[in-house]
């Protein structure tokens, strides 16, 4: 196997690591989050406002992480910085 075939493979596997790690993580995140408000909604319900929005601000700041990987998933895949490296190396 030549070298640009072993950067292609290293970026899609790195991608799918990538990926799925950063899609794991968030989603226990945000069910653990949603389970405690849930919770604190059950023994507060006055303040199901407060929670709710509160909530809401803290599920998108997980998601953040999920839409990170996937954005250095497709960088990886699509516009990898060493393709063209190893292309000029390569005489390609």
């Amino acid at each position: 196997m030549d070298s640009l075939a072993l950067v292609a493979v290293a970026s899609i596997i790195s991608a799918g690591f990538c990926i799925g790690i950063g899609a794991i993580g968030p989603a226990l995140g945000e069910g653990r989050a949603l389970a405690q408000a849930l919770t604190a909604i059950a023994q507060q319900p006055d303040e199901t406002n407060t929670i709710t929005r509160t909530l809401f601000v803290g599920l998108a700041m997980v998601e953040s992480t999920a839409i990170y990987c996937f954005v250095v998933s497709m960088i990886l895949i699509f516009a990898n910085p060493f393709w063209k490296y190893f292309l000029t190396r390569m005489g390609g």
